[in-house]
């Protein structure tokens, strides 16, 4: 067994880099990636417990040691083709959306340290849009690595582990705000899915941006515009909220930078991110987020954003 996390480089348990850790696994051959931030373990594949009537994605359950974990066949999945002769396989353990998963993969060959900015948004036509599985394009040496969207598989096998419109509907009857507020997010699908559940909850202002580096570009247009007719920020943003893993600029960098704005830096920032842990959220803290959410707990964040706005 193997902790991927252990001796990471210092630089990396710093804040705001806007770099990350890639660990690159294959499936029939085909070069594959996951941010090290969601893997808290590597083991050798070992046999699995059937659960009956599960997804045909699902191979099974075992217990490493004291948790109970669902096995996902990520070459049946992607439909790969999968190895008969799986005693060589591995089995990435995860954490994120507040949940373990192990994902059974070919091979893992290594970690990277990259930057965001190294990293590329696929193109939609090629890669399936909102269907796609692509979140970014990283080049590393002669390689290009396919970094996989893990929260949308965990959601196409078992949909009640998303966003639930139910949790807006519990909030009860709300007024219509028109504050703006930007949003960067770089999945298709959780970007419409959050959209939807905010704009019920009355807010209908919102302005999406894919990536930390386009959601900057933006608020520096709208920082200039301010200066220039003399208005405050405020009425051009109200709120940012912002996941952390996007191409190009993740989250804590592009906070880090709304901080050390001297005209942004009262703007509130909200993370919403798959990745909140106690580490993650020392970050957050320290390069002074607002408030920090746990994906999908969409609830919360609208009842978050009614507090800062």
């Amino acid at each position: 067994m193997a902790n991927p996390q252990k001796n990471q480089p210092e630089i990396l348990l710093e804040s705001g880099t806007n770099e990350l850790e890639i660990m690159e696994f294959t499936i029939d051959s085909n070069i594959f990636g996951i941010n090290v931030a969601k893997v808290t373990e590597i083991m050798q594949y070992k046999t699995v417990k059937p659960m009956p009537n599960a997804h045909p994605s699902i191979e099974g359950v075992f217990m490493p040691r004291d948790k109970i974990l669902t096995v996902i066949d990520l070459a049946g999945y992607m439909g790969l083709t999968s190895r008969e002769d799986n005693e060589r396989d591995m089995l990435v353990l995860t954490n994120f959306n507040k949940m373990n998963a192990a994902f059974h993969v070919h091979t893992v060959e290594g970690i990277h340290r990259i930057r965001w900015s190294d990293i590329e948004k696929p193109d939609n036509t090629i890669y399936g849009g909102e269907e796609g599985l692509a979140t970014g394009i990283a080049k590393i040496g002669t390689k290009l690595i396919t970094i996989i969207d893990f929260e949308k598989i965990v959601f196409d096998i078992s949909p009640e582990t998303g966003i639930q419109m139910s949790e807006i509907a519990e909030l009860g009857p709300r007024e219509r705000s028109n504050k703006p507020i930007v949003f960067a997010e770089d999945s298709t699908l959780l970007k419409r899915m959050v959209l939807d559940a905010i704009g019920q909850a009355g807010y209908v202002n919102i302005t999406a941006l894919p990536n930390g580096q386009e959601a900057w570009n933006h608020l520096i247009k709208l920082r200039d515009e301010c200066t220039v007719n003399n208005e405050p920020i405020e009425s051009r943003v109200a709120a940012v909220i912002t996941d952390i893993e996007m191409p190009k600029m993740d989250g804590h960098r592009l906070l880090k930078l709304i901080r050390d704005d001297r005209v942004m830096n009262t703007i509130p920032v909200i993370i919403f991110s798959s990745l909140i842990d106690d580490d993650m959220k020392l970050k957050g803290e320290s390069l002074g987020a607002s408030a920090q959410l746990s994906k999908p707990e969409i609830g919360n964040l609208v009842s978050t954003i009614d507090q800062w706005i």
